[in-house]
């Protein structure tokens, strides 16, 4: 069945196609043939290169179009690099979340007549690679991670551009953002410095309680030119907003202002901060039943014991765990152990490694489940 994902948003969203471009589009999941064990995906942001990195796995087999080096021509002649379309059976998988690359390295099983099969190939899957990924089983944490990437939800994040004459609301969409409303200050035009007249911040921070109170908001942005969003912070004394807040900066208090925080690093902060958020309070739960010696196991060994008895509920691993395994060629181990959870109807979750969840689930080894019942040893 093919399954065509067109992210369409008119009417109220207003459109911002370079930041849709640059980290609000999700992959686009072209063919979705599960029976068969094929998908086929166009990559559309870099966080979609981390997925494919924890559901591509040796022994799949992965096609698109490439680069490879071929002689044109009289053997005397140099390789030139050539665009090809080639299907390989994956050896490796490599990420570099520093530089956002994803190989897949393995043996060539198809592609044009002068390229010899079973020789070694290596795909750089970039922003717009188109490829298919053919597995013999796709397990359900695979499938709920393929979901994940192709239908992942926006977090509730307000954006307020401010200075000291007048306010702007936006309420971020997945391609740019609602416009919500404007107020503006009682504040004569003079110097820079000149401190807003009456409840200027006061009226502000109103705002920000509603919205909040109205969208439940995982993250507020406040930005402004010079100094002003730090002046409004130090009126706030709401702790719970407080700690919603990340402080940007922007040119001007208008639509171009706002575009330019939906493009800024403290917006793709926001963003990574609440895909991780769950990875963290996942670990937390975890941390927390392993200190009163409750429903949880960690370590390979013991973490694998459990799920040999059908007893792991959520397993947790962290993607560095994934890359050493692969690097020792020990992941059928680690694979074993998910696909248990998975016949068993528990759930996998991936920890990313860079944040604080995934930092504190390696300290245990990498690996630890929250179960079921507690086991007895």
């Amino acid at each position: 069945m093919y399954l065509n994902v067109l992210l369409v948003y008119w009417g109220f969203v207003r459109i911002s196609f370079i930041c849709y471009c640059c980290f609000h589009a999700v992959m686009k999941l072209l063919l979705s043939q599960l029976r068969n064990g094929e998908v086929k995906v166009t990559v559309e942001s870099n966080d979609d290169l981390w997925y494919l990195s924890t559901i591509i796995e040796p022994g799949d087999f992965v096609s698109g179009r490439t680069f490879r080096k071929m002689k044109v021509g009289s053997a005397e002649k140099e390789a030139v690099r050539k665009p090809v379309f080639i299907a390989v059976n994956v050896e490796k998988v490599e990420f570099s979340e520093s530089s956002d690359s994803l190989r897949v390295l393995g043996t060539i099983t198809d592609g044009p007549e002068d390229v010899p099969r079973g020789s070694h190939h290596s795909f750089n899957v970039e922003i717009g690679s188109r490829i298919s990924i053919v597995k013999k089983k796709w397990f359900s944490y695979q499938v709920d991670r393929l979901k994940e990437a192709s239908n992942a939800e926006i977090p509730k994040i307000l954006i307020c551009v401010f200075d000291r004459e007048e306010s702007l609301f936006a309420l971020m969409a997945r391609s740019g953002y609602k416009f919500l409303t404007s107020i503006k200050g009682d504040v004569a035009k003079k110097a820079v410095d000149t401190k807003p007249k009456g409840a200027f911040f006061e009226t502000i921070i109103k705002q920000l309680e509603e919205y909040d109170a109205r969208y439940k908001l995982d993250r507020i942005i406040l930005a402004s030119p010079a100094f002003w969003k730090d002046e409004l912070f130090k009126v706030l004394k709401n702790d719970a907003l407080r700690k919603k807040i990340i402080h940007a900066t922007c040119s001007s208090v208008d639509e171009a202002g706002i575009n330019e925080v939906l493009k800024r690093d403290e917006t793709k902060e926001a963003l990574r901060l609440e895909r991780t958020s769950k990875e963290i309070q996942f670990v937390e739960l975890l941390l927390s039943e392993i200190s009163k010696e409750g429903k949880a196991v960690y370590g390979f060994n013991e973490t694998k014991n459990a799920a040999e008895t059908g007893a792991v509920d959520v397993l947790l691993v962290s993607d560095f765990l994934i890359k050493k395994f692969r690097r020792d060629n020990k992941f059928e181990e680690l694979d074993h152990v998910m696909h248990l959870v998975d016949v068993s109807k528990g759930k996998v979750v991936i920890i990313n490694c860079n944040n604080e969840g995934g930092k504190k689930l390696n300290g245990i080894g990498g690996i630890a489940a929250l179960l079921r019942f507690k086991l007895s040893y």
